[in-house]
């Protein structure tokens, strides 16, 4: 399997990208998936946003990357397409991320819905809303050979049965899932199940441990965790990811797993890189390290 991290690991440390990128070198990790934006802004500007714009020319982030020893797993476009606003800004801003994500060598694009309920919808008539905005978005995405990954974020997608019926939105194999471990277990629901349910869709994982104060406080209240403080192995929820691993191994899958958490400007996330890596060993599981472009 290939180790990724989500570059949201530096935003309370203030990285910029070339720094997380200088982590991933450092630390001989050969994959990142950094967020993107549309547009500019200061703090991106001034070095002090661990992400990437859109304005930002896409051969040279190419050519940035392959100089780190570094590709993309995945470029987070996950803007909510659950509300009137999906439609009129998520939409333009996945398709946006479309080219961008093709140049750059990028195979993965993150997509997912809303943290709650969208106000004025039931849910059929929100699923239809998404059906629409996905049906659109994946058709390009055929042109362009990338995969739309439906990330396990929010009021739809933590619900396996209404997943289920967005995953099936589009008889595409361009369209999958990015399997969470973290917000499918604070939603509520029990990790391993989710994978088992939906193995055969998942295209991306992130990685991502939950502690126990917060298990506590909020489990089954919440459907998405913005960062996750507990490095990974070190929460309530280690056993499910190493179960997943094993899953995922006996499935067959050889594809990203992306660290997510609070990185404390490296430490935390270093102590979570080396417990996934014991766990790969442990699990007999080869990490990849070569890194792969989208062509």
């Amino acid at each position: 399997m290939k180790i990724s991290f989500h570059t949201d690991a530096f935003n309370s440390a203030v990285f910029s990208f070339e720094k997380a990128l200088q982590w991933a070198e450092k630390n001989d990790v050969h994959f990142i998936e950094p967020g993107v934006i549309d547009g500019v802004s200061w703090i991106h500007g001034l070095g002090y946003f661990p992400h990437v714009s859109l304005a930002e020319d896409p051969m040279k982030m190419r050519k940035k990357l392959e100089s780190y020893g570094v590709s993309l797993s995945q470029i987070d476009s996950a803007f909510p397409l659950s509300g009137d606003d999906g439609l009129y800004f998520g939409v333009p801003y996945v398709l946006k991320s479309l080219p961008w994500a093709k140049i750059a060598g990028c195979p993965n694009i993150a997509t997912t819905d809303g943290l709650k309920k969208p106000a004025g919808f039931s849910d059929v008539e929100a699923l239809e809303l998404m059906r629409r905005a996905y049906g659109t978005i994946v058709e390009t995405a055929e042109l362009y050979g990338i995969n739309i990954n439906i990330e396990v974020h929010g009021y739809f997608t933590t619900n396996p049965d209404l997943l289920e019926l967005m995953l099936d939105f589009i008889d595409s194999d361009r369209l999958g899932l990015n399997l969470d471990t973290g917000n499918s277990f604070i939603a509520g629901n029990d990790p391993v199940e989710f994978c088992k349910r939906f193995i055969g869709k998942i295209k991306h994982v992130h990685i991502k441990d939950v502690s126990e104060s917060l298990a506590a406080t909020m489990r089954g209240k919440d459907t998405g965790i913005g960062i996750s403080h507990s490095a990974i192995g070190e929460g309530v929820n280690a056993g499910n990811i190493k179960t997943i691993l094993r899953l995922l191994k006996e499935y067959g899958y050889d594809g990203y797993i992306s660290m997510e958490c609070e990185g404390m400007g490296g430490p935390l996330i270093e102590r979570s890189l080396a417990w996934v890596r014991a766990t790969l060993k442990e699990l007999g599981i080869p990490e990849e390290k070569e890194p792969e472009f989208c062509d």
